[in-house]
């Protein structure tokens, strides 16, 4: 988490190489388009989606095992392992993002906002006043402070490089062929249901992180963010996503989620949290630095746990 916080992910690296999660894509795209074919029947297709999720997650768990074993026989093994590892966990980038969509209501208005925050979340912006830019800006914000941190961090915890390396195999998956459309309904339903399974730990961690980072000081209400999320969170109609969404909404004072527009299609789901809905820039910044508390503390709980798993010396 260090080192991305210090060096995110090099631009021209990136464009030397790519990145992790774009090998990963080229894969997936690559098993969509020759195992999900238009004449299968919906059965066929469930099948062919359950064969892709294996092969995507055994090549890249074996792929990461292999390289893990390899850097572990050399002197600064452990660092290079963690160099690897931090190009799985978005801090910097999250941040940017959201700070941009800040940025862009400040000084351009509603058509820089809703310029700003299409490169991050995936309803109809058109639709949305300031106040639904915000809204978006500060729910991908949560939302993905447990899917792009939280949850690969927990991962590498629990199984190394190939643990987090498979967590962004089927994460990649889901955001690519997990959605109820004619295409993918029936493709990508092992992929979103086990999106789901995988997420459904750090989902509650995540929220559990920007209620002690509300905690310190008189910005957050952090009772609040508690309240929300025991009384809203299992009402999203993701099983994990209202967990960090309903904690941001109550430690900030706001209710998020709600009726959002899809493809053109309104999904009437459930409001996260009881504050107010005229969300603004200024609730996105003071959402980045809940953001960067909540991260804080995981990274002083990795430490903690690190020096419990070390021992005195």
């Amino acid at each position: 988490m260090l080192i991305e916080l210090a060096l995110g992910y090099p631009q021209w690296l990136y464009r030397i190489i790519g990145h992790p999660v774009t090998w990963i894509g080229r894969l997936i795209g690559i098993l969509d388009r020759g195992l999900n074919r238009d004449g299968d029947s919906e059965a066929l297709r469930r099948i062919s989606g359950i064969l892709t999720i294996l092969i995507i997650t055994v090549a890249t768990g074996s792929a990461a095992y292999l390289l893990q074993h390899f850097l572990s026989g050399l002197p600064f093994g452990l660092f290079a392992a963690a160099l690897v590892a931090s190009s799985l966990v978005a801090q910097r980038s999250l941040y940017r993002h959201a700070a941009d969509v800040a940025t862009a209501l400040e000084t351009g208005g509603l058509e820089a906002g809703r310029a700003a925050v299409a490169h991050i979340v995936g309803r109809d912006v058109a639709a949305l006043d300031a106040a639904g830019v915000a809204r978006a800006a500060i729910e991908s914000l949560a939302e993905n402070f447990s899917d792009a941190i939280v949850a690969p961090v927990l991962w590498v915890v629990i199984a190394g490089l190939p643990g987090a390396a498979v967590y962004k195999a089927i994460n990649t998956a889901d955001s690519m062929v997990g959605h109820l459309t004619k295409r993918h309904a029936a493709f990508g339903w092992a992929a979103a249901r086990l999106d789901d399974l995988v997420n459904m730990p750090a989902s509650r961690l995540a929220a559990l992180l920007l209620m002690l980072g509300a905690a310190p000081g008189q910005r957050f209400d952090a009772g609040a963010a508690w309240r929300a999320t025991w009384q809203d969170a299992s009402n999203h109609r993701s099983p994990n996503a209202g967990y960090p969404e309903a904690a941001m909404a109550g430690a900030l004072g706001l209710a998020l989620a709600g009726p959002r527009i899809y493809d053109g299609v309104e999904v009437d789901d459930a409001v996260m949290g009881f504050g107010r809905r005229d969300a603004d820039a200024g609730d996105i910044r003071r959402a980045l630095s809940l953001f960067r508390r909540a991260d804080a503390a995981l990274i002083l709980l990795l430490v903690l746990l690190a020096a419990l798993l070390i021992g005195p010396a």
